[in-house]
C-alpha cells in the first residue's frame, strides 16, 4: 500500500515535471528568440537618433535664420561656425557605416544637400585674372605687433593694388609708412584704420559708426576715393567692435550697431562702385552683417579663414564690393598678428 502510494506520487510528480520540461523548452526557445529581437532595437534606435540628428542639421544650414537670436543671439552664434556643421555631417556617415543603418545614410542626403548648396562652391576654383582685376590686402595687424616691419614686407610680397589695415598705433604707424612707401606711395589714415594704395586716393574722411556707450574717442572707419585706370572706386577701411562669446551667449549689440551705422553710410555714397575692406567680427552668414552683406557682394570662392591665427576657424576680415564683384579670397601666411591677412581678387565693371 505504501509502495503504491509512493510509486503514484512519484509518477505524479514526473508527469507534472514532464510537461513542465516540455514547456520550458519552449519558454527558452521564445526568450532566445525575443533576446535577438531585443539586441536588434538598439541598433535600429541607434539608426534612427542618427536619422534625426541629419534632419536636424540639414535644418539649422538651411533655415539658420529661422533660430531666434532673442535669447542670447543663439541665431548669430550658429551662423558664426555654421560651416563646421560640415564635420557633424561627416561623423553622422561614420556613425551610419557602422551601424550599418540605411534609414541614417537615407537622412544624411539632407545636411549633405544643404551643406553643399551653401558653401560648395566656396571649394571651386576662381577664374583666370582679368586685365580690369584689382588685388586688395585686408589685415587686422594687432596693436600688440613684436614686428610691423616683417609684417608690412610681407603685405607688400602679395602684391596687391590696396592694402588696408585695422589697430594701427602711434609707435608702428611710422614703420608701416616707411616700409610702405616704395611701393605704394599714396596712403591715408584716420584713427586706428588706413589704407596704402598705388593709385591716387582723394576724399579722405572719417566714418562715424560709434555705437552708444563706448567712452572716450573711437575713431575706426574711414571713406576714402581711389582713381584706378578703370575709373573711381570708394574704399570703406573698418574695424568694428569685438564680440564676446559667454554662459548667457553672443554678446554682439555693439557690433551690430556699429554695422548698422557703416550700412548706411555705404547706403549713401554716391560713388557707384564701392570695396569695404575691414575687421568687422563677424563672418558673411552672421545676421549681425546683415546691413552690409544685403548691400554688397560677398567672395564666391575661397573659405580664408583668419581667426585666431594659431588655428582660424572664422573669417571675420572681410572683402565686400558693390558694382563690382569679389571673385576669390585667400588667407597669407600668418605675420605677428592674431589674424590672419587675407587677399582678394575684385573684378570691376568697364567704365560706361
Amino acid at each position: 500500500m505504501l509502495k503504491a502510494a509512493v510509486s503514484w506520487r512519484v509518477r505524479h510528480r514526473a508527469g507534472r515535471r514532464l510537461p513542465g520540461a516540455a514547456g520550458g523548452g519552449g519558454a527558452a526557445r521564445g526568450r532566445s528568440v525575443r533576446v535577438r529581437a531585443a539586441r536588434g532595437r538598439p541598433v535600429r534606435a541607434r539608426g534612427r537618433v542618427c536619422a534625426a540628428v541629419a534632419v536636424l542639421t540639414a535644418g539649422l544650414l538651411a533655415f539658420h535664420r529661422a533660430v531666434p537670436n532673442s535669447v542670447g543671439r543663439l541665431g548669430s552664434l550658429l551662423e558664426v561656425f555654421l560651416p563646421w556643421l560640415g564635420l557633424v555631417v561627416v561623423a553622422l556617415f561614420g556613425v551610419a557605416l557602422l551601424r550599418r543603418s540605411a534609414t541614417a545614410l537615407v537622412a544624411l542626403l539632407l545636411p549633405a544637400a544643404a551643406w553643399t548648396y551653401q558653401f560648395g562652391g566656396l571649394f571651386l576654383p576662381g577664374g583666370k585674372p582679368a586685365g580690369h582685376d584689382l588685388v586688395v590686402v585686408q589685415h587686422n595687424v594687432s596693436d600688440e605687433n613684436p614686428d610691423p616691419a616683417g609684417t608690412a614686407r610681407a603685405l607688400a610680397e602679395a602684391g596687391p593694388d590696396l592694402i588696408a589695415l585695422q589697430e594701427l598705433v602711434p609707435p608702428a604707424l611710422p614703420v608701416y609708412e616707411r616700409t610702405l612707401a616704395a611701393a605704394y606711395p599714396y596712403h591715408a589714415v584716420r584713427g586706428t584704420v588706413g589704407l596704402w594704395s598705388k593709385h591716387p586716393l582723394t576724399g579722405v574722411r572719417p566714418l562715424d559708426i560709434k555705437p552708444q556707450g563706448v567712452p572716450g574717442p573711437w575713431n575706426r572707419g574711414m571713406r576714402v576715393v581711389v582713381h584706378t585706370p578703370r575709373g573711381e572706386i570708394a574704399a570703406y577701411v573698418a574695424h568694428l567692435p569685438s564680440v564676446r562669446v559667454r554662459a548667457s551667449g553672443l554678446a554682439s549689440s555693439p557690433r551690430d550697431e556699429s554695422a548698422g551705422l557703416l550700412g548706411r553710410a555705404v547706403a549713401a555714397e554716391e560713388v557707384g562702385a564701392v570695396v569695404l575692406l575691414g575687421d568687422l567680427n563677424g563672418t558673411v552668414d552672421d545676421r549681425g552683417l546683415a546691413p552690409l552683406t544685403s548691400l554688397m557682394n560677398t567672395a564666391e570662392r575661397g573659405f580664408a579663414f583668419s581667426f585666431p591665427a594659431a588655428f582660424p576657424v572664422a573669417r571675420i576680415d572681410q572683402v565686400m564690393a558693390r558694382a563690382a564683384t569679389v571673385d576669390h579670397i585667400r588667407a597669407l601666411p600668418t605675420t605677428g598678428s592674431d589674424h590672419l591677412p587675407v587677399a582678394a581678387r575684385i573684378t570691376l565693371r568697364p567704365p560706361a
